[in-house]
């Protein structure tokens, strides 16, 4: 009987396992495979495949794109310019965000089915300063999720775990996930769009544009946005409003 509670446990932990075990994996044996090398090195292939096969490119690709979130292989910022390159801005950012979201996705259920249901119970039963925590993210927490989506320098792999160990419910992940993502996959899809002309040149793309004053300014004012709720109630319940 005691080996029952111990077994689920494994097993519940057993997809998240198999994520990290594939990402260490690929970490090490397809860094030379997703890079924009590779990317340069086919662009011809890849060109002729998707006018040949247009409705098959856009699937292999999402499906491709889900692999690599799901799976925090390397490349995903390849990935994201080959969207843009194969099918231009738009959709190939409706692509990208697409693909993102599910794989974003599946590795949070997984964190969530692992990890994430126990902890979030644990900590709701806790007392002190973990509770107090676990409580003002619950307060906040679409104004959290988008916050974390939106600020380039929260990785993107920490933003998928994070929610999932916190009891963020499934619909709040998804929505603030595929708005929130919105904003960086169009500048880098339009960089890859225009990857053509540069790898003519035999250039590499501005990978640093998000950080750039025209591009970064507006983000942060999205960030400022989704944080302005969080502090008008910490203000308020610092007045006892």
């Amino acid at each position: 009987m005691t080996d029952m509670p111990q077994s689920s446990g494994l097993a519940r932990r057993l997809p998240l396992i198999a994520i990290l075990l594939v990402a260490a994996i690929g970490a090490f044996t397809l860094r030379d495979h997703l890079s924009f090398q590779a990317l340069a090195d086919n662009r011809e292939a890849l060109i002729a495949f998707r006018d040949a096969n247009y409705g098959l490119t856009v699937v292999a690709f999402i499906a491709v794109y889900v692999v690599i979130v799901a799976f925090s292989l390397p490349g995903a910022t390849v990935a994201t310019l080959t969207g843009g390159f194969l099918f231009a801005t738009f959709p190939g950012a409706l692509f990208n965000i697409v693909g993102a979201t599910i794989g974003a996705t599946l590795i949070f259920l997984a964190a969530r089915w692992g990890l994430g249901e126990r902890l979030a119970e644990r900590m709701d039963n806790s007392e002190g300063t973990v509770k107090k925590i676990k409580a003002g993210i619950d307060e906040n927490q679409w104004e959290m999720l988008f916050l974390i989506r939106l600020v380039p320098a929260v990785p993107f792999f920490v933003a998928n775990l994070v929610p999932a160990l916190v009891g963020v419910p499934v619909i709040r992940f998804v929505v603030t996930t595929f708005l929130g993502i919105i904003p960086g996959a169009v500048v880098y899809t339009s960089v890859g769009a225009g990857l053509g002309e540069v790898l003519a040149r035999g250039e590499t793309p501005n990978l640093g544009i998000i950080f750039e004053p025209h591009i970064l300014l507006p983000i942060l004012g999205l960030c400022a946005l989704a944080a302005l709720p969080i502090v008008l109630k910490a203000i308020r319940g610092r007045k006892g409003l």
